[in-house]
């Protein structure tokens, strides 16, 4: 039986993550706020952020501003979109 939540970001029942993205407290607030849509949505927004600002993942300041992002995408306003960002045209 798949893993349901009730998704913060799509405000309805969904499908859930098949465990916590990270071995932490957050982490298990994700899995049991965040649907799998959700979470594809926040893993594109962080490709994003990763391109726009160059930033190192590995570096403990890379990772902070994005868990930083991911707080704000779940779970706050939403985080912004680089001011210079241009999305890609199909």
């Amino acid at each position: 039986m798949a893993h349901t939540v009730f998704c913060v970001r799509y405000k309805k029942e969904m499908e859930g993550l098949d465990e916590p993205p990270f071995d932490s407290e957050f982490g298990q607030k994700i899995y049991k706020n965040v649907s799998k849509a959700a979470w594809s949505e926040w893993v594109d927004r962080q490709k994003m952020l990763l391109n726009e600002y160059r930033l190192q993942p590995w570096t403990p300041q890379a990772q902070q501003f994005l868990v930083e992002q991911m707080e704000q995408f779940f779970f706050g306003e939403g985080s912004a979109l680089p001011q210079e960002y241009v999305p890609p045209t199909q």
